[in-house]
């Protein structure tokens, strides 16, 4: 996730928010991979993500021009959790309170739909995302034998795909 922005505060000026849309998949495919500063990152977002969950999937937009993303679903096997699966942010948008604003666009969601527990990951290479799920109020799952720093869910994704677990209660 590059999402790494935490300013808290009311809508940011000249962003607008709404629901992602089938015709949102090819802008952030495009963008994806650059935002993530050349990591190939397309492959994690197949286009039925833009189909199939759109009600609790989010687009910001200023000037007409995608600004930032959120894929979010509500888990089908656990009553009680929100899963939030990929989120972006430009890199000329970070800093300003975007990722934050989507966030809180899920939670409001997925909140008024009965979700009490908010679940995502990262990469332990994505400090940012790291530390920005932090400042949200994740608290980081525990794992039997993680790094020092961080707890890493070793293979979580595959062989090689370690992952931090990532845990928030909403009020």
């Amino acid at each position: 996730m590059a999402a790494d922005d935490d300013a808290a505060g009311p809508p940011i000026a000249g962003v607008t928010m709404r629901q992602l849309r089938p015709s949102d998949y090819g802008p952030v495919i495009a963008a994806i991979d650059d935002w993530w500063g050349g990591r190939h990152m397309a492959d994690m977002l197949p286009r039925l993500f833009f189909e199939h969950f759109t009600d609790t999937s989010f687009a910001a937009e200023r000037a007409g021009h995608l600004a930032g993303f959120l894929v979010g679903f509500l888990s089908q096997s656990r009553p009680a959790e929100a899963y939030i699966h990929f989120v972006g942010v430009h890199p000329g948008e970070r800093g300003q309170g975007l990722g934050r604003l989507l966030y809180e666009a899920f939670f409001d969601v997925v909140s008024a739909r009965g979700r009490t527990v908010v679940r995502a990951v990262t990469a332990p290479v994505n400090t940012g995302s790291i530390a920005f799920h932090r400042r949200m109020g994740f608290q980081v799952e525990p794992v039997p034998a993680g790094r020092a720093d961080v707890p890493v869910a070793a293979g979580y994704d595959g062989p090689g795909q370690d992952r931090v677990r990532f845990t928030k209660h909403l009020r």
